[in-house]
């Protein structure tokens, strides 16, 4: 039986990158390689440019999307500390674009809830076996600022924020901890909205005692009761969802 043409594969021409794209594709495989790290200067524009056979102008460019992600600091001025270093801001950078593409995609709250309560109650699970005692310091700090006096919804909110990102980074994952990160703050406002919804002063108490639970279950090292103290907290923070 013959082959219609329109059977056989579908060849189209090869994109051609711009060249600040290649230029990034450089820099990424001497990350990737490991040649370069965080706190490791590039060369300047003029030197970069010359290695890569491209124009200064590309090296800009590039070096500007670079910025932009949180991977390049750059600094102004002459001498041995100018130029573009290395940043590793994991966390940060991926906060910028998860806000960024929050917004854009208006992801619905079900299913960022829906994540975080897969996120955190592994990340709680595994804190009760690997959390180290700054860890444990560090959320004991959190929840003793729940506790204040006079406190508002985003001053609650924001050592929440704490308390869940060390419970991530208890963990021992730091894909996780930077997820969680990025995750959290780029839906803060969510946060703070379902502490009014709850009805503030009174939700208070109740969230305290939700942290409380979680934190003795890792501090016993009790993976299980961990897991489901977050689960129950997230259900209680978003009971409609």
């Amino acid at each position: 039986m013959s082959t219609s043409p329109t059977d056989g594969p579908d060849w189209r021409p090869v994109r051609r990158l711009r060249a600040h794209e290649e230029v990034l594709a450089r820099i990424e495989e001497q990350i990737t390689a490991g040649r370069l790290r965080p706190g490791d200067r590039l060369p300047g524009e003029r030197q970069l440019a010359e290695s890569l056979g491209v124009s200064r102008a590309s090296v800009r460019e590039a070096l500007r999307v670079l910025e932009a992600m949180g991977v390049l600091v750059s600094t102004t001025g002459r001498g041995p500390d100018a130029g573009a270093v290395l940043a590793g801001r994991p966390a940060e950078a991926l906060a910028d674009v998860l806000r960024l593409h929050v917004g854009l995609a208006h992801f619905s709250l079900h299913d960022i809830v829906e994540t975080r309560r897969v996120i955190e109650t592994w990340a709680a699970r595994s804190a009760a076996e690997h959390a180290r005692p700054e860890h444990l310091a560090r959320l004991r700090d959190a929840v003793g600022r729940m506790s204040a006096p006079d406190l508002t919804p985003d001053q609650f909110n924001a050592a929440d924020t704490d308390f869940h990102i060390v419970l991530a980074e208890a963990s021992g994952n730091a894909v996780v901890a930077t997820l969680m990160h990025g995750l959290r703050d780029s839906v803060g406002r969510h946060a703070v909205e379902a502490v009014e919804r709850l009805g503030w002063p009174d939700s208070a108490a109740a969230l305290r005692e939700d942290h409380d639970r979680i934190l003795a279950a890792i501090e016993a090292g009790r993976p299980d009761a961990a897991a489901e103290a977050v689960h129950e907290h997230l259900r209680r923070s978003y009971p409609d969802h």
